[in-house]
This record gives C-alpha cells, structure tokens and sequence, in this order.
C-alpha cells in the first residue's frame, strides 16, 4: 500500500499519535503534549497507510536562521524501509532557506542523519528534565 503524505493536524487522532510515539519507541507523550508541540512546530510531515499513522517528524522553526528536526518517529513494523529517511528528507527539504538545521538523534543513529549532510556539534548543550536518566541513555556527558 503506498504511504500518503499530509502536513494538516486537523484530521490527526492525537491518540493514534501518542501510540506510534509508545511503539517507536519515543516514550510516553500525553495527547495533549503532543498537540502542543506538533501546533507550534512550523513544518510537520505525517505519513499514512491505508488511514493508519505509520511515521511522523516535526520541525521547530522560525523561518530564517534555524530549524531543530525532532520527534521522527515510525512504527516498528515499518522501520528499515526508508521511510524514517523519506520523513527527515522531506523536513530537511523543508528546512531549507535556514541558515543551519538541527538535530540530536539517539545515540547510536549518528551514521543514518550523517548521509543528510548532519556533522556531530562540538558546541551543543542541552539541560533535560531528567539529566541522570539523560546522561544513563548516553544524550549528554555528566556535568
């Protein structure tokens, strides 16, 4: 079945959402959560077959100088046949006219995001709502 692409949220079943990211997995995201940051994201790109969510990514931008890619998330029944990589390919497309696009990526995937031109940040610093569970799953270096 051919995957059909949409950026609208106002079909979006937010609990179907909330799912895929469980099953991705990208943790546990309320519905409402969810609404919040997909709404104020600029680009949002979600993918379908035959009426099911089968893959998402969004991207916060503010039309000039940056763009941050987040939350690419696909269904595990559909991860490894490039549809994660058409998703950040369309968001980097998107993306474009931005003076940098960033992302952080699960530590491990570094490799996929560098064949989209992504190099590792020397610079990047982050503070999490959880820094001991950040720092245990290898996204920041303890303080």
């Amino acid at each position: 079945m051919p995957i059909a692409w949409s950026d609208s949220l106002e079909t979006l079943d937010w609990d179907e959402l909330c799912a895929l990211y469980r099953a991705a997995p990208l943790g546990n995201k309320s519905p409402e959560g969810l609404k919040t940051a997909f709404t104020n994201s600029m680009f949002r790109c979600l993918a379908y077959e035959d009426g099911k969510l089968v893959g998402v990514g969004r991207a916060l931008a503010d039309g000039v100088d940056c763009s941050y890619i987040c939350d690419v998330a696909v269904l595990p029944g559909h991860q490894g046949t490039g549809l994660g990589k058409e998703i950040v390919a369309r968001l980097v497309a998107l993306s474009r006219g931005h003076r940098k696009i960033i992302l952080y990526s699960v530590p491990g995937k570094e490799d996929f995001y560098r064949k989209f031109g992504f190099g590792r940040m020397k610079t990047a610093m982050a503070i999490f709502e959880d820094q001991a569970l950040a720092v245990q799953r290898g996204y920041i270096d303890e303080a």
